[in-house]
């Protein structure tokens, strides 16, 4: 979601110019054309780590008997300011490619701002714990046939 989300904004931007002004592009029109490939590679592996490290904690909490509804709330608050924290520095970084004045680096800086922004709060903040909660039980549901081939991951 946060992928597509980001090439709308670069589109929207880039190729159509809606406010091309305010970002100071003056050379609006196209979008790079190897970067939707390296943004969800890019894009791809960040959120993944975000996926990771929030439902191993709602993981966490779950394990030992506690309601999903009250694991989900309590592992999204436990990594909510590792999670905000890492955003921040991402989209500062970002912002600083985009603020270089090759189109190439301003579409990257703004396609991963942009990606990360939504990411770490609409996906990681709202979309995620709302999935969990309605999926409840069936959050940790393993076929029989993979849960006899697989390794016990925990204790």
């Amino acid at each position: 979601l946060s992928v597509s989300a980001a090439y709308g904004l670069l589109v929207l931007v880039f190729q159509h110019g809606v406010g091309a002004d305010l970002l100071g592009v003056t050379d609006a029109g196209f979008v790079v054309d190897w970067l939707p490939l390296f943004l969800f590679v890019i894009l791809f592996g960040l959120s993944m780590d975000y996926h990771v490290f929030v439902v191993s904690r709602v993981r966490e909490e779950h394990v030992p008997g506690v309601s999903t509804r009250v694991a989900v709330a309590r592992g999204v608050t436990a990594s909510a300011g590792v999670v905000t924290s890492a955003a921040i520095v991402m989209v500062a970084v970002f912002a600083i490619f985009a603020s270089l004045s090759l189109i190439e680096f301003m579409q990257l800086g703004i396609g991963l701002a942009a990606a990360v922004i939504i990411d770490a709060t609409v996906v990681r903040a709202v979309l995620l714990p709302s999935a969990m909660t309605l999926l409840g039980r069936y959050n940790w549901w393993l076929p029989r046939w993979l849960d006899r081939i697989l390794p016990a991951a925990h204790a």
